[in-house]
């Protein structure tokens, strides 16, 4: 069973009494294997915000289906939601969202330490991501004596610790530098071929969108186009740059 699956998804803006109304997703239908690392693509205005929006239950589809790992999401009601998206959706954002009050260590464990887990299991599941990621050196200290790739690196930290059946990352490279950005997209990497984590990430960028196994292309909100990665990722951005100079997204970067 795939840990996504969206049906005939549907989404429009606007009034419902005669005025203008936009339909930003058009009948969208994907699926997302467990493990896989899928990046969305688009040109601005072409729905993959909106369909972010919509698995990551901050916005309610029109109409259509999003089920993730067997789970329908309109069936929840809204306290149900909220624990569904707690235990079962990482997500890690463009600027962070870091508490400024908190050190990274305790950004890290937060959602551990909301859901009631034991002190013993919290220090067991942080330590091995923190290593892979990078950060246990900086775990004592706060987001505002970090690196904004070090903070985002916490930020990934805080979004897996829980082991979400899906990690949803918007722009995650957004902010930061070439070098920080590499150094993000390789622990996406990582936790991917190492911990089989699935990663859905929403990205303008070619160099962004090589490191994913699979990229889905947007137009219009409608499904364009889907790569598949062999493997070589200078081949992948090659591939990805042809599609992105076909919907007029230039998407190039020099990373």
């Amino acid at each position: 069973m795939p840990v996504l699956t969206i049906k005939d998804l549907t989404k429009d803006y606007g009034s419902k009494f005669g005025g203008n109304v936009c339909h930003a997703l058009k009948g969208v239908d994907m699926d997302v294997e467990k493990g896989e690392f899928v990046g969305v693509m688009g040109a601005s205005g072409s729905g993959k915000t909106t369909l972010l929006n919509c698995i990551s239950t901050i916005d309610t589809p029109t109409s259509g289906t999003v089920v993730i790992d067997g789970q329908e999401l309109k069936d929840l009601k809204a306290e149900r939601l909220t624990v569904f998206r707690r235990d079962k959706l990482g997500f890690v954002f463009q600027d962070f969202n870091l508490l400024d009050t908190m050190t990274l260590g305790e950004n890290m464990i937060l959602p551990l330490s909301l859901k009631g887990t034991a002190a013993k299991a919290i220090e067991q599941a942080a330590g091995p991501i923190a290593d892979m990621l990078g950060i246990s050196e900086l775990m004592g200290k706060y987001p505002y004596e970090v690196s904004m790739g070090q903070r985002q690196r916490g930020a990934i930290a805080r979004a897996v610790i829980g082991e979400p059946a899906l990690l949803l990352a918007d722009e995650p490279t957004g902010a930061l530098d070439s070098k920080s950005g590499r150094d993000v997209l390789t622990c996406f990497q990582t936790l991917n071929t190492v911990n089989r984590t699935t990663i859905l990430m929403v990205t303008h960028d070619a160099f962004t969108a090589s490191f994913c196994s699979r990229v889905i292309f947007l137009k219009d909100g409608k499904l364009f186009n889907e790569l598949r990665s062999n493997g070589d990722r200078k081949t992948m951005y090659d591939k990805i740059i042809n599609v992105l100079s076909v919907l007029g997204g230039d998407g190039n970067d020099s990373r």
